[in-house]
């Protein structure tokens, strides 16, 4: 049954307070004016073998005023929820944009803010898709569970040690603007998490492993079962990690991958998700966090992979931790084509980056982690998409001679570009011959963003299909957070190189 938006969040006076901040803008000659109020609410729970570590649940609100006048941004933001306050904030807002204007001319700049349009979208309200508020729950049953994961997973052989945690989110948000859009919009989300160490009291060796399970767009359920076996995960982990423990060190080399989704959606963020953001490729991100190889004058041009791949943008993905109903701009979810079959065909935009570099219509990727921060152009739920008459994942494997099958993420490391790359696993097992011939360790697949693409031979069918994510994806300056969503099938990809991460020789 759909939810609706949290009561307490609508009694606040949220028309009223943009009512008085657009006036006070447009009086002041704003072109074009948005306010957002926003209310998250995020709580965490962590045990260390069982017992309470800390825990936290706190609630950010507060209100944002952003303008385009003469040309410039502004934006200015407050706390005090009342109607002069907002008209002040506007006020301030546009101040900042004059002065922004001022420094701009002086740097003999003639770039003017525009916005892509977007039709109108009256008194809409959005609530992202789950069953159980985790903020219903009392906290003595959230820590009753964990307690229960970890003792599971002690009470095994060759567990020496646990780490259990539980990230939760509510966000609300309002957002109001001079051209007759507000949307109302309530997301919840949510990690649960576990991780098994096992130590060697002899020689003092150690390995960790942690549960696959994705942070989704889901409620409590999730937790308790709907979306993921948690008690089959549970079940295996103590023997893979002992399995773990006893596999050699990988041998560097030429390999073909076997790539299960529980490893290759952080693949797919870091070399696709980032690489197409348009802002980035513009080098607006250059200070911080880098640009990226995938130009905008490549559009329609670059072979970014194999012919098989395709990718797409989506802000509207049952359980998708980027899924929105609107964006902090007022524009509608959408889903679009990033890649196709094989070529960059789009862009993640927001409706000034749209506009500067000739798109109608952004495509709903403006977002900002807190009522503090401006909104910045972020990244959808970016997935490529499987083959839809495509093999298991034991039938991908049975196509390799000599590989490795990669589950799981753990570290990885790319270059400013987006273009060279490594990623590590939480575990990896040899293929011998078509079948799997025990773990290795020890190990990272290294390669060029574009040779790894034009690898993949094969994708798995939609019964290998699964919805990878983070809530941490940062960007901007100030740093901002947002959480995203990547689904991908496993699949096959040929001669990549493998390299050993230890200087132990005949580890074992």
């Amino acid at each position: 049954m759909p939810h609706e938006v949290d009561q307490s969040f609508l009694a606040l006076p949220l028309r009223a307070l943009a009512d008085a901040a657009l006036a006070r803008a447009r009086a002041l000659g704003a072109e074009h004016a948005d306010f957002r109020l926003e209310r998250v609410r995020s709580a965490s729970l962590r045990l260390r073998d069982g017992r309470p570590t800390g825990s936290s649940d706190s609630t950010g609100l507060g209100f944002a005023v952003r303008v385009v006048h003469g040309g410039a941004w502004g934006f200015a933001a407050g706390v005090d929820l009342t109607m002069d306050a907002a008209a002040r904030v506007a006020g301030q807002a546009v101040a900042m944009a004059r002065l922004s204007a001022k420094v701009t001319a002086a740097a003999g700049s003639k770039e003017k803010v525009e916005l892509a349009a977007e039709p109108v979208h009256a008194d809409q309200v959005w609530v992202s898709s789950y069953e159980v508020n985790p903020f219903d729950v009392p906290d003595t049953d959230k820590s009753a569970l964990l307690a229960d994961w970890s003792a599971r997973l002690l009470a095994a052989d060759g567990v020496s040690h646990t780490d259990a945690a539980l990230l939760t989110v509510q966000e609300n948000k309002f957002y109001a603007d001079t051209a007759g859009t507000s949307t109302t919009q309530q997301r919840v989300r949510i990690q649960p998490q576990v991780t098994a160490v096992s130590v060697d009291p002899d020689s003092g060796d150690f390995e960790s492993m942690r549960t696959l399970a994705p942070p989704v767009g889901r409620g409590w359920e999730y937790a308790t079962g709907t979306g993921w076996d948690w008690d089959a995960e549970l079940a295996a982990l103590p023997g893979l990690l002992a399995e773990k423990m006893r596999a050699p060190s990988v041998e560097a080399g030429t390999y073909d991958l076997v790539i299960d989704p529980s490893n290759l959606w952080l693949t797919i963020h870091e070399s696709v998700g980032h690489a197409t953001e348009l802002d980035r490729a513009l080098g607006y991100e250059a200070a911080y966090a880098g640009t990226s190889f995938a130009t905008f004058d490549q559009l329609g041009k670059l072979a970014y992979g194999s012919p098989l791949m395709n990718v797409t943008g989506d802000r509207t993905t049952e359980h998708g931790l980027a899924t929105i109903g609107f964006d902090d701009e007022g524009v509608a979810g959408q889903s679009w084509d990033l890649v196709k079959d094989g070529v960059l065909v789009g862009y993640q935009l927001d409706r000034r980056i749209a506009r500067l570099t000739g798109f109608e219509r952004s495509n709903g990727c403006a977002f900002a982690d807190s009522p503090a921060h401006v909104p910045v152009q972020r990244m959808a739920n970016v997935s490529l998409r499987p083959d839809p008459a495509g093999p298991s994942t034991d039938e991908l494997i049975s196509g390799v001679r000599r590989g490795l099958y990669v589950v799981g993420d753990r570290s990885w490391s790319i270059d400013m570009q987006r273009y060279n790359f490594q990623f590590t696993g939480q575990r990896a097992y040899a293929i011998r011959d078509g079948r799997l011939d025990g773990q290795v360790r020890d190990f990272a697949y290294q390669a060029t963003t574009t040779d790894f693409w034009g690898s993949m031979e094969a994708l798995g069918g939609p019964q290998t299909y699964v919805l990878g994510g983070a809530f941490n994806c940062g960007k901007a300056q100030p740093g901002q957070v947002a959480a995203v969503s990547h689904g991908c099938p496993s699949a096959l990809f040929r001669n990549v190189n493998i390299l050993n991460t230890t200087n132990e020789a005949g580890r074992s």
